[in-house]
């Protein structure tokens, strides 16, 4: 549509002091086209926002339509041809080109969501030659002038300083920070700890004895949770995202920001699970009750009114739940930064690693190097959203060659990547589970052997913390109550959690209770 005009009159951007439009680098039809894209698809914002600025566009009056567009947008609202309207409607430049019908005609040009960050990425760069241009005019006039009293080295010092301005505001990347802020940025940190009474640097996990371990889990680290089937890895990434989910306070931060004060929100990629499977997990761990017995309707009239009492007081907390399965670390990405957008997010959990898929499709074709992708995506977006991510893991085979069977760094499954990209590598193991499948008959003579070890074993887990780049490496003990899912401290509350039938050398459970 409207080939390769320029906009006319009032749309026109001005030539820089004697350098003809016409030279100025531009894509008018590439402009057309994004913006086309994203009235009709607001997701396009979240993909092309960390791209793409108002001024990376030639043209004054599709600078506004993306600006106005933005706001609404951040403001939670539908952009449209027809949301637009009354902000645009009164538009001189808009009018030249045909008022508010110019916007549907834009939508009808629009791109594909996937070509989408390619044209910003055109843009930006066209946009950056411009600036160029712009700056080496600027150093062109003041070199031939003779007026004033700005000598060269000082015209050198101004070009200097303005290319620096560019590169800065042109890269997609942080540049180096003086120590003064990352100072400040350490106090805030420690203020924060302070106010939580001290021990904690990060988030709690809702267990006193892992968050001793670990101070809490950090912003901008990525926490890798890995354990063989049945250990129990689910069901402790999601006892800890409830906890967290469950605290959430929402108040003034020490460093004077409104935010979560306690608890936090927590975004859950379930690439296995459903949605309704994760939630009835949660929900019957809080009721006490069997999820598997629950879905079947198995239960009875009382402990479904109690399930239906939990659901509702746990309703509101924020925990959101995206169960697609194989989403590639892009679509990932842009699904996290949407969710802090549009709700805030404190951390993420990623159930499994080995779900997320490369957005690069050479890297697909060798799983290293796929592998290396993720991990390197994931700890990008712990560093820009400033959250911990948690990413569970599975573990090799060779584990149940040992005699020991506790996990090491050498058993995660493309370890390389996994064990230099994590700050944080935690292992999830219970001795009970094995033990149990070495189980001999009761008329054999190593049972009562057997028996007493089992009664020992029983309730036991351990999260091996092999990897800790902010503190000690070492175990943790909690409590498992396999009827339930539900990891613990040690040391429960009989009054809230009372004993319940089943122990050692009872039936095993099935690989999805976990």
């Amino acid at each position: 549509m409207d080939g390769g005009r320029s906009s006319s009159g009032q749309g026109q951007p001005e030539a820089g002091d004697g350098v003809a439009a016409t030279l100025q680098p531009h894509n008018i039809e590439a402009e057309q086209a994004l913006i086309g894209a994203l009235l009709l698809n607001n997701d396009v914002f979240d993909r092309v926002s960390n791209i793409i600025e108002p001024g990376h566009f030639y043209d004054p009056v599709h600078r506004r339509i993306w600006e106005c567009a933005a706001k609404r947008i951040q403001n939670q609202a539908l952009a449209s041809p027809v949301t637009l309207k009354p902000f645009l409607e009164e538009d001189p430049g808009l009018k030249e080109l045909g008022g508010t019908e110019y916007l549907a005609r834009l939508a009808s040009a629009a791109v594909s969501i996937m070509a989408a960050p390619h044209y910003a990425q055109m843009l930006r760069d066209l946009g950056l030659r411009r600036e160029l241009v712009r700056i080496g005019e600027t150093i062109a006039l003041g070199a031939s002038s003779f007026e004033g009293d700005a000598g060269p080295e000082d015209q050198i010092t101004d070009a200097e300083a303005s290319l620096y301005a560019l590169a800065e505001r042109g890269g997609r990347e942080g540049g180096f920070v003086d120590f003064a802020k990352a100072a400040a940025l350490a106090v805030n940190t420690a203020n924060a700890a302070y106010q939580r009474g001290g021990g904690l640097a990060g988030i709690s996990s809702g267990m006193n004895e892992l968050d001793e371990k670990l101070g809490g889990f950090r912003n901008s680290d990525l926490i890798i949770l890995a354990g063989r089937p049945s250990m129990g890895k689910t069901a402790l990434a999601t006892n800890i995202a409830f906890n967290i989910a469950r605290a959430y306070l929402k108040g003034d931060r020490p460093d004077g920001r409104v935010g979560a004060v306690k608890g936090g929100v927590v975004g859950f990629f379930s690439l296995e699970m459903s949605s309704e499977q994760l939630a009835a997990r949660i929900l019957a761990a809080e009721s006490r009750l069997r999820s598997n017995k629950i879905m079947a309707g198995d239960i009875e009239a009382q402990d479904f009114e109690k399930f239906m009492t939990v659901a509702a007081e746990l309703e509101e907390a924020p925990l959101y739940i995206d169960d697609t399965g194989a989403l590639p670390i892009a679509k990932l990405s842009a699904r996290a930064r949407r969710l802090k957008r549009q709700h805030g997010l404190d951390i993420l959990v990623i159930d499994y690693l080995q779900l997320v898929t490369a957005s690069n499709s050479k890297a697909s074709d060798n799983r290293v190097q796929e592998v290396s992708e993720i991990t390197q995506g994931l700890k990008a977006l712990a560093k820009e959203l400033n959250i911990p991510i948690i990413a569970l893991s599975q573990l090799s085979r060779k584990v149940e060659e040992r005699d020991d069977k506790r996990p090491q760094l050498a058993d995660l499954r493309e370890s390389g990547s996994i064990e230099q990209d994590a700050d944080v590598v935690m292992f999830v193991f219970r001795e009970e589970y094995y033990h149990e499948r070495m189980k001999p008959s009761e008329d054999d003579e190593k049972f009562p052997e057997w028996q007493q070890k089992a009664e020992k074993l029983y309730g036991r887990a351990e999260v091996i913390i092999g990897k800790q780049r902010h503190g000690p490496i070492g175990t943790v003990n909690l409590h498992f109550d396999s009827k339930f899912t539900k990891f613990s401290d040690p040391v429960r509350d009989e009054s809230r959690y009372p004993p319940v039938s089943g122990g050692p050398g009872g039936p095993a459970l099935d690989e999805s209770d976990f």
